[in-house]
């Protein structure tokens, strides 16, 4: 009888902590791994652009790349006015949709 005790003691612990564990797990798998999805893909597209790029910056400036920095672009924002901007500065959904539009333009 001592021993069913203790075991019920110790079963209800690992009880306690479950739905814990549980709502961590879910946390991870909804919100934490996509968001360093994200970041990823955004670390490679960034990588990837090179002059005459169109972009977008995430204070929705349109432009063209016309320098490529280490960490920064030099961007032709029209009339050859040219601005400045940190890499981490261009929107990945923003200019990955001015260039699909692009594409498909030259496709039709």
């Amino acid at each position: 009888m001592l021993s069913t005790i203790l075991l019920q003691a110790q079963g209800g612990g690992l009880g306690m902590f479950l739905p814990m564990i549980l709502i961590f797990v879910v946390f991870y798998f909804f919100m934490i791994r996509p968001q360093m999805k994200k970041q990823k893909d955004h670390k490679k597209y960034i990588q990837e652009l090179g002059v005459n790029a169109k972009i977008v910056t995430t204070a929705g400036i349109h432009g063209r790349i016309v320098e490529v920095g280490e960490t920064s672009f030099l961007v032709d924002v029209g009339s050859g006015v040219k601005i400045r901007f940190d890499k981490s500065a261009v929107s990945l959904d923003a200019s990955k949709a001015l260039n699909v539009d692009k594409i498909e333009k030259k496709d039709a």
